[in-house]
């Protein structure tokens, strides 16, 4: 899950392990979901080790499994002697790999993951995609939110592009992924107008999908009178709040309007 700060996929996620209760409808799965979150709690004056076989047994592994897990979970998460350190003297990078280790040793059916794969180096990472590959073949299930798209380009099959609470994409992550990196790109350069066509773009790709699934911020997906669907939404400055729904009245015109005359493609 990809999209800027604020469109709802921590909410998401939260919500699927069952953290917080959805505003409407009901969260149904398989099995367990375990969240992992940079922001999860370990006692830091507990060294790295204690943490691992604390963290074990907290997510229902018997002290026998978690002994026989710790020496994996210390290798993935590469921390060497650092492991029987105090966690308060490790970095916030330290911290996210061994909190990852810990989640994936107690062999969730449904993890997630919440930006904890946005520290650490190049060969952490690969451990970590090798040792997510291996949960897969064993038919787990991953949601993994990063602001990174190429991340979720080398490590997810399927992407879905969040913004302000709506799925704008869902779909081949490669294809999802590139697509809101440009966007992301050309808005971090200032290139407004161009991002705003490529969110109204990408909008219009995803309207189908929206109204198969029930997820049309309008009633029944109606499409107002008068109107079709190369009309492009109206835009506020950010992060283009109304995109979604045409019913409600223009916002300021703060933002570039990308709505292309009729004489243009």
């Amino acid at each position: 899950m990809i999209g800027r700060n604020g469109s709802g996929k921590s909410t998401l996620l939260r919500t699927l392990a069952g953290l917080e209760a959805p505003s409407s409808g009901t969260v149904l799965t398989s099995a367990k979901p375990v969240l992992l979150g940079v922001g999860a709690a370990l006692i830091p004056d507990l060294t790295g080790a204690q943490n691992v076989k604390l963290g074990a047994l907290a997510m229902g592994l018997s002290p026998e499994q978690a002994e026989l897990v710790f020496d994996e979970v210390v290798e993935l998460s590469a921390l060497g002697e650092a492991i029987d350190l105090p966690m308060r003297t490790y970095s916030s990078g330290m911290g996210a790999r061994l909190k990852f280790a810990i989640s994936l040793a107690a062999d969730p059916s449904i993890l997630m993951i919440d930006e904890a794969l946005a520290t650490g180096d190049a060969s952490f990472a690969e451990r970590s995609k090798r040792a997510m590959d291996e949960m897969l073949a064993r038919a787990g299930t991953v949601f993994l939110v990063n602001h990174a798209a190429q991340t979720i380009e080398t490590m997810c099959s399927r992407a879905i592009w969040m913004e302000r609470g709506q799925i704008v994409l869902d779909g081949d992550a490669v294809e999802v992924a590139r697509k809101y990196r440009w966007f992301a790109h050309n808005l971090a350069q200032g290139e407004e107008e161009k991002a705003a066509g490529l969110l109204r773009d990408a909008v219009l790709e995803g309207e189908s999908q929206r109204r198969e699934a029930n997820l049309l911020a309008t009633p029944s997906g109606a499409e107002r009178p008068g109107r079709s669907r190369r009309d492009a939404p109206e835009f506020e400055p950010d992060p283009f709040t109304r995109a979604f729904n045409r019913d409600r009245g223009l916002p300021k015109r703060s933002f570039p309007s990308t709505i292309l005359p009729d004489d243009h493609h």
